[in-house]
């Protein structure tokens, strides 16, 4: 059974833990568009089944944390698509879509995105929007009952704290994570040692990287293993966005992907993912891996 309050403790101590793997390009490989500026977010609407069989497959593929399908359902990103005020509904709906499929048997994060565009850190709003705006998402995803916020694919220092601010004043436990280049700085140009040296105040239960390549994941890793915090990577397969079903510029074999995050495993990682182009086959051969 995953309780809420086990998480912590598991990030902290191990075994690493599973997450699971992408949710938008897994949709679009299952015939469900994933169109901005809703992205995942049209399938809760149009295909919320195909949603819950998504999350089914990682959890038995070995998925131990699920991530709910939010990661567009701020306020902001509903109204452009022409949902507005369905904030708190659709929300609520990824969440226990997300719960059905766990069945006690893994934990439910709740996706905290940027408000704009991940690969855009000049896009970023300034700290008066951030604030009010996260804490909005973030009180959705309390009352929808995740177990905490997995702040993820942040590009600036001030939207990642904005973030975590959020999740501790709606009473969340919080994982944070960047997203980096080759040279281990967020597309912001901050470096990831600062990024991780101005979230450390705020106590998150892990800090990472993800939707970068597996060789930028790579590159990240001494500073993740210096922060001092349990750590963690989803590597991609390539940027979101790539035609469905093309090759994609990072593919790889379950089997590799796998034998790359044993290597991750191996330098401290306390979580391992997969995100866009990774699919249940990768998070199978990740999970066997794990137990190895």
């Amino acid at each position: 059974m995953a309780s809420r309050s086990d998480l912590p403790t598991r990030l902290a101590s191990g075994p690493v833990l599973c997450l699971d793997g992408a949710t938008g390009t897994e949709l679009e490989a299952r015939g469900v568009p994933c169109e901005l500026p809703l992205w995942s977010a049209h399938a809760l609407v149009e295909a919320p089944g195909v949603v819950e069989a998504i999350h089914r497959d990682y959890v038995e593929a070995g998925a131990e944390a699920l991530t709910a399908n939010t990661f567009r359902t701020q306020a902001r990103a509903l109204a452009r698509g022409g949902l507005t005020g369905r904030d708190e509904e659709l929300t609520r709906l990824a969440v226990e879509l997300a719960r059905r499929a766990a069945d006690a048997r893994s934990w439910v994060l709740g996706s905290a995105p940027p408000l704009e565009d991940c690969y855009r850190p000049e896009l970023a709003p300034d700290p008066g929007v951030l604030t009010p705006e996260h804490a909005a998402h973030a009180r959705n995803l309390a009352r929808a009952g995740v177990d905490a916020v997995f702040a993820e694919t942040h590009n600036t220092v001030r939207e990642a704290v904005a973030a975590l601010e959020a999740a501790g004043a709606a009473g969340l436990p919080a994982l944070v994570s960047f997203v980096c280049d080759a040279h281990a700085c967020l597309l912001s140009g901050e470096s990831l040692e600062e990024a991780l040296a101005a979230v450390a105040p705020l106590a998150p239960i892990a800090v990472g990287v993800n939707c970068l390549p597996p060789d930028h994941a790579d590159a990240c890793l001494a500073p993740l293993a210096r922060s001092g915090l349990p750590f963690g990577i989803a590597a991609n397969l390539g940027a979101p966005g790539e035609r469905p079903g093309a090759p994609r510029e990072h593919d790889c074999t379950p089997e590799e992907f796998a034998t790359r995050a044993s290597a991750w495993r191996n330098a401290g990682a306390a979580w391992i993912g997969g995100c866009c182009g990774t699919t249940p086959a990768h998070l199978r051969a990740l999970a066997l891996q794990l137990r190895v």
